[in-house]
């Protein structure tokens, strides 16, 4: 019933489907759907929390390991952070961007919670990279968004019978990511237009 959801929330917009869209197209009456869930907001938090649960379990145990090297560590994030964003639940994660201002206060909080979290792990992670030397200092809180919106955007473009696949597409974000995070910071306009006097 939540990929049912999930499919139109996506398709049509959240506003426009009904509980009676969702029962029509998983088959059922519309009064079933209240024997689960208590309303179509109740339905879309479910959707949400059900994705933000699958992206922080494979990674939540990194915000306290100390035996993954850093850089495995940052590879293992996008890799799984990729696999889920790219999975069959891609809507879901689009839904993201636009649905949470229909969660109430409460749920709202809930799944901004679940981003923190994911933020925590790889702020964690990124710091880790700096002090170990892999990558030169660098504010991890705007990286770490940089890198998470590389993964989440993916979804509107990638399909997989265009020349890539997932696999494919995690390292090269890793790479991406590591040789920007490696290399010397651009020099500032200012001392472009000293070097060039």
């Amino acid at each position: 019933m939540l990929s049912v959801a999930r499919k139109l929330f996506w398709e049509k917009g959240y506003n426009a489907t009904s509980m009676r869209d969702i029962a029509s197209a998983y088959g059922c009456r519309p009064a079933n759907i209240y024997n689960f869930f208590q309303s179509k907001e109740e339905i879309l938090f479910e959707v949400l929390k059900e994705e933000m649960e699958e992206i922080i379990a494979p990674i939540r145990y990194l915000k306290e390991d100390k035996e993954m090297s850093p850089l495995a560590q940052f590879r293992h994030i996008i890799k799984w952070h990729l696999k889920i964003t790219l999975s069959h639940r891609r809507s879901a994660g689009l839904l993201f961007d636009t649905a949470l201002d229909h969660l109430s206060p409460e749920k709202h909080h809930l799944i901004i919670e679940y981003r923190d979290l994911y933020d925590g792990v790889l702020r964690k992670v990124l710091q880790r990279c700096i002090d170990a030397g892999y990558f030169r200092k660098i504010d991890v809180k705007l990286a770490g968004f940089m890198i998470a919106s590389m993964i989440t955007r993916s979804r509107i473009w990638f399909h997989p019978g265009k020349g890539v696949n997932i696999d494919q597409l995690s390292e090269f974000i890793f790479d991406f990511a590591y040789r920007g995070l490696l290399g010397e910071p651009e020099p500032s306009s200012q001392s472009e237009k000293n070097e060039g006097r």
